[in-house]
């Protein structure tokens, strides 16, 4: 069922563990503020586009060049409405610092990456939006090398926002390759893209192929960042999982490329389980 615009039915129960609305709203500050005052100290950080951000539920769909680009994504998205982030993995939530930190912070959805379990991940996305929040996802579904290129997204975004009813925002993360005090990082949001209409195959292929095009039009005049202190290598780095992301990345697509049209787009993990059936379920 679409979002009603302007909806914010906070009653509606939020995917992962159960958290008391009170502590909930206390987490979401903290890791707001938190966010903010580590990136800010560390890093110049520039925010681009928020006028395109609408006041109700969106998707938002980022690039995803390291670990640390959730946090930059905590940092400086609006806080109104309120917002999560899609993953990591539910079987991962008790896995790793960060896992933990996510799943404590109440921002996480956790999701199955099987294609038998895409009903079940669909229905915590909705349950999102039905609670008047937001939602951010990193279509590439892994990190990669290159402030200009893309991976081909997942179709899995663009079947959420068709399915609720919500316009996807696109988001440029710049300048997290290579972190270093001082180093610019920009976050920019472009304008939102419409999504209406039932989510068949044909038109969550073309809002997939408009988001692709958006976001590397948001990336293409990003420069290469300077060279990194021994610090800022290490801080780059020290959770970027490249052995994984590397055997199993398909090409890039540059910014510089891009207007030659769009390259058939591949549906990689960990985003593969929410591809849109041939039949996408009612309701």
């Amino acid at each position: 069922m679409p979002v009603a615009r302007g909806s914010h039915r906070a009653a509606a129960p939020l995917p992962g563990r159960p958290v008391a609305g009170w502590r909930r709203t206390l987490r979401f500050w903290i890791s707001r503020i938190v966010a903010g005052l580590l990136v800010r100290a560390y890093v110049r950080l520039r925010v681009e586009g928020k006028e395109h951000v609408p006041a109700t539920p969106v998707l938002y769909c980022a690039n995803h060049l390291g670990w640390v680009d959730p946090i930059f994504l905590i940092a400086a998205l609006p806080t109104r409405p309120r917002f999560a982030l899609f993953g990591p993995k539910e079987e991962d939530m008790a896995a790793g610092g960060r896992n933990r930190l996510m799943t404590w912070t109440g921002l996480a959805v956790p999701y199955k990456p099987g294609k038998n379990d895409l009903l079940d991940t669909t229905r915590r996305v909705q349950a999102v939006f039905d609670a008047g929040w937001s939602l951010g996802i990193f279509g590439e579904g892994r990190i990669h090398r290159g402030e200009r290129e893309l991976l081909p997204l997942s179709e899995g975004a663009a079947y959420f926002a068709l399915r609720a009813g919500v316009p996807i925002v696109p988001v440029a993360i710049n300048g997290t390759s290579r972190l270093g005090f001082g180093h610019p990082v920009r976050v920019r949001f472009g304008e939102p893209l419409t999504a209406t209409g039932r989510p068949t195959r044909e038109a969550v292929e073309a809002l997939t192929d408009r988001l692709s095009a958006a976001i590397l039009g948001l990336v293409a005049d990003f420069p290469d960042p300077p060279a990194s202190g021994r610090f800022g290598r290490w801080l780059t780095e020290v959770f970027n999982d490249w052995e994984v992301a590397e055997a199993t990345a398909p090409p890039t697509r540059s910014s510089a490329t891009s207007a030659s049209g769009p390259e058939p787009l591949v549906t990689t993990e960990p985003l593969a389980a929410i591809e849109p059936p041939a039949s996408p379920p009612a309701g």
